[in-house]
């Protein structure tokens, strides 16, 4: 469905992969990436997460709400990580329900593909999409207190969860005053459409990134996360900004992400996909897993500031109103 999100005239202040290879299945821990391949071979990627006990460690999902076969095996593939790599809790992009919403529709799209890590204790905290109705937020497994837009904290890192459809002058307010007040050392926000995007089908939310992205530069934002395009994409920082979009967690938009664009990092729409993070100190590290359980993409991003990335590559006025679909 479309909806339409009221962007009012705010006063603001004011970066195609080859064939993946295998994931390790022995072991999560970082290895020295770069030794010496066969003469052709593709350039074998290790896995970066480290397991580090003093890190946050958490999984990406977004765009999941089918209940279909896709979103089965990446939910069976999102469990099975947990044993080599013991996250804390899941962060979900939007659209967490396509179609109905009744009680039946919450189980088979949520509670049964999920249900081996909510046993486990594991907490979901999801933000809304173009296809979820608001009430999703009173829905306790989504952890969002019965709000669109919400903040929590894990460890150093402080989380802005936005509602990205319909995004108003109270919403940007309340983010500005959010993050005026942080004092955490990482600060991420995540929701559903992207600010920057190489989708043929959707691209780059530009409305909404003039509304946001002022902040985000102002109180130095360190990564964002979105949904809605149906594959995975890391771009090129922007502004000092890491940006993922991962909303191939159940359907995918295959052969969508363009050849020509200029801001793709690394793009992986071939396959359904999740990510596994991991925060240090002053790195964010992130492993990026296909559905036959390949790791197509990983890295060690520096906080803001401090050091280049080491990622193993293969690859005014405002307006009045805007559609995001």
């Amino acid at each position: 469905m479309t909806r339409l999100i009221a962007i009012l005239t705010v006063a603001l202040l004011t970066t195609l992969s080859p064939q993946p290879a295998a994931w390790p299945s022995a072991s999560l821990v970082a290895q020295q990436a770069g030794q010496p391949a066969g003469r052709g071979a593709a350039p074998v990627l290790v896995s970066s997460l480290l397991n580090d006990k003093d890190s946050v460690r958490f999984g990406v999902i977004g765009d999941t709400g089918t209940g279909g076969s896709a979103q089965y095996a990446i939910a069976k593939l999102l469990a099975d990580a947990r044993t080599r790599f013991p996250y804390e809790f899941v962060i979900m992009l939007g659209d967490n329900m396509y179609g109905g919403e009744s009680p039946s529709d919450f189980v088979k799209k949520f509670e049964r593909p999920y249900k081996p890590i909510l046993d486990a204790g594991i907490k979901f905290y999801a933000t809304l999409g173009n296809h979820d109705e608001p009430s999703q937020r009173f829905y306790k497994p989504f952890n969002m207190d019965g709000k669109r837009y919400y903040t929590y904290k894990k460890g150093d890192i402080e989380f802005f969860v936005l509602d990205s459809t319909y995004m108003n002058p109270p919403q940007i307010d309340w983010l500005k005053d959010a993050l005026s007040k942080s004092t955490a050392k990482w600060k991420m926000a995540y929701f559903h459409h992207p600010l920057y995007s190489s989708g043929a089908k959707h691209g780059s939310e530009e409305d909404l990134r003039v509304l946001v992205e002022p902040l985000f530069l102002q109180y130095k934002m360190d990564a964002v996360f979105a949904g809605h395009e149906h594959f995975y994409e890391r771009i090129k920082p922007q502004k000092g900004i890491y940006y993922f979009t991962a909303g191939g967690s159940a359907k995918l938009r295959s052969g969508n992400i363009s050849k020509r664009s200029a801001i793709t990092e690394k793009g992986f729409d071939t396959d359904n996909s999740f990510m596994l993070v991991e925060v240090t100190k002053d790195q964010l590290r992130f492993d990026t897993i296909s559905r036959k359980g390949a790791l197509v993409d990983t890295g060690v991003l520096p906080k803001r500031d401090t050091e280049k990335p080491a990622v193993q590559s293969t690859a005014s006025s405002l307006p009045t109103t805007s559609s995001l679909r």
